[in-house]
């Protein structure tokens, strides 16, 4: 064995592997795999922490597909995680590979498809999602391989300092949100007036049903705005969850927006529920406010949600890497809004 993988935590190359569901004993080898790979910066504790992952793992929040070898090492991990308010769609992510198994053996694939045919099912998950990076394409190819398709895209997401190891990206990465139903749940949509073209596309070829309606009530004079809100201090991203808006929306955001500003935030997701009869009223009052589309967001709430998107910094538009006519189609769409909600409030 070459020093360079004796460094490398002692795992013999070329040894057989099997995907399987994370057990306990495999925590300390999937933690000792992220610092190999990320450094000791890896933003998300829970796989740095083997206590903390172990945790996660035995209460569901986390499903781990770790691939495994005989000797027990573990060469490669991806995880299904709980990221949005509803707690039946499941994130895919967390995916990485031991350098000395990168290349042809397909570890990366097969942890996907053990991800979402093994591990989604024993763990009741509805909807599964992912969100591949457009610094590069090879994460866009996997999720299409998986059946998963892009619903909505996340400008700017992600610090070009997250891939320095790699050296991937000179300014911030966008990312792509692709969907694929596992348990279908039919239900109504109400479409903003000023979003029916672009829906039309987001819902294309859709692996669920649903009835669409155009949203014209006026938001309830009984509601209170509710905003439940993540800032991310490494991303400088602030991400709503408006689960409930009423009259005193903007009020609401606005407070939101300050505090986001004061810990530096560049870029704030809104997401609001395409179940309310009044929410195109609500996405005009984004609109006007700098807002631009994002996408759809499946059963993000149970029902289906949307995501709009402000950013304080022009956009890194000329480092979009897009491998599908799909992605580059909604990247037209969303460009186009962003160009018109900068220019003149939103109103058009």
């Amino acid at each position: 064995m070459s020093a360079s993988h004796t460094h490398e935590h002692d795992i013999e190359p070329g040894q057989s592997w099997e995907v399987d569901l994370f057990r306990p004993e495999d925590a300390p080898g999937v933690t000792r795999l992220f610092r190999l790979v990320y450094g000791e910066g890896y933003p998300v504790r829970t796989f740095i922490d083997p206590e903390r992952l172990i945790e996660e793992n035995a209460a569901g929040r986390t499903i781990s597909s770790v691939a495994r070898t005989p000797k027990g090492d573990i060469v490669g991990h991806n995880a299904l995680f709980n990221s949005a308010p509803f707690d039946k769609i499941y994130e895919g992510g967390a995916g990485l590979v031991h350098p000395a198994y990168r290349g042809g053996a397909g570890i990366f694939t097969q942890m996907g498809v053990h991800g979402q045919n093994v591990a989604a099912v024993k763990f009741g998950v509805e909807t599964i999602f992912g969100e591949p990076v457009c610094n590069h394409v090879f994460s866009q190819k996997m999720c299409a391989g998986l059946g998963w398709v892009t619903r909505a895209m996340e400008v700017d997401l992600m610090p070009a300092a997250a891939y320095a190891k790699e050296a991937s990206a000179s300014g911030r990465v966008t990312t792509l949100l692709d969907f694929r139903t596992l348990v279908p749940k039919p239900h109504t949509v109400h479409v903003p007036a000023s979003y029916e073209e672009e829906l039309r596309f987001a819902y294309e070829g859709f692996d669920d049903h649903r009835d669409f309606v155009l949203s014209g009530e006026a938001v309830p004079e009984d509601i209170a705005t509710h905003i439940d809100a993540q800032i991310f201090d490494f991303a400088q991203v602030a991400r709503l969850a408006v689960t409930q808006a009423g009259r005193d929306f903007e009020e609401a955001l606005d407070r939101q927006e300050t505090a986001a500003k004061e810990k530096n935030v560049i870029v704030i997701q809104v997401w609001v529920n395409l179940g309310w009869p009044w929410v195109g009223e609500t996405v005009k009052r984004l609109r006007g406010r700098g807002y631009f589309l994002g996408g759809v967001l499946p059963r993000w709430f149970d029902q289906d949600g949307f995501l709009m998107q402000k950013i304080f910094a022009p956009p890194s538009w000329d480092g979009i890497r897009l491998q599908f006519d799909r992605s580059k189609k909604l990247l037209e769409l969303v460009h186009r809004d962003w160009l018109r909600t900068q220019n003149n409030g939103g109103r058009t």
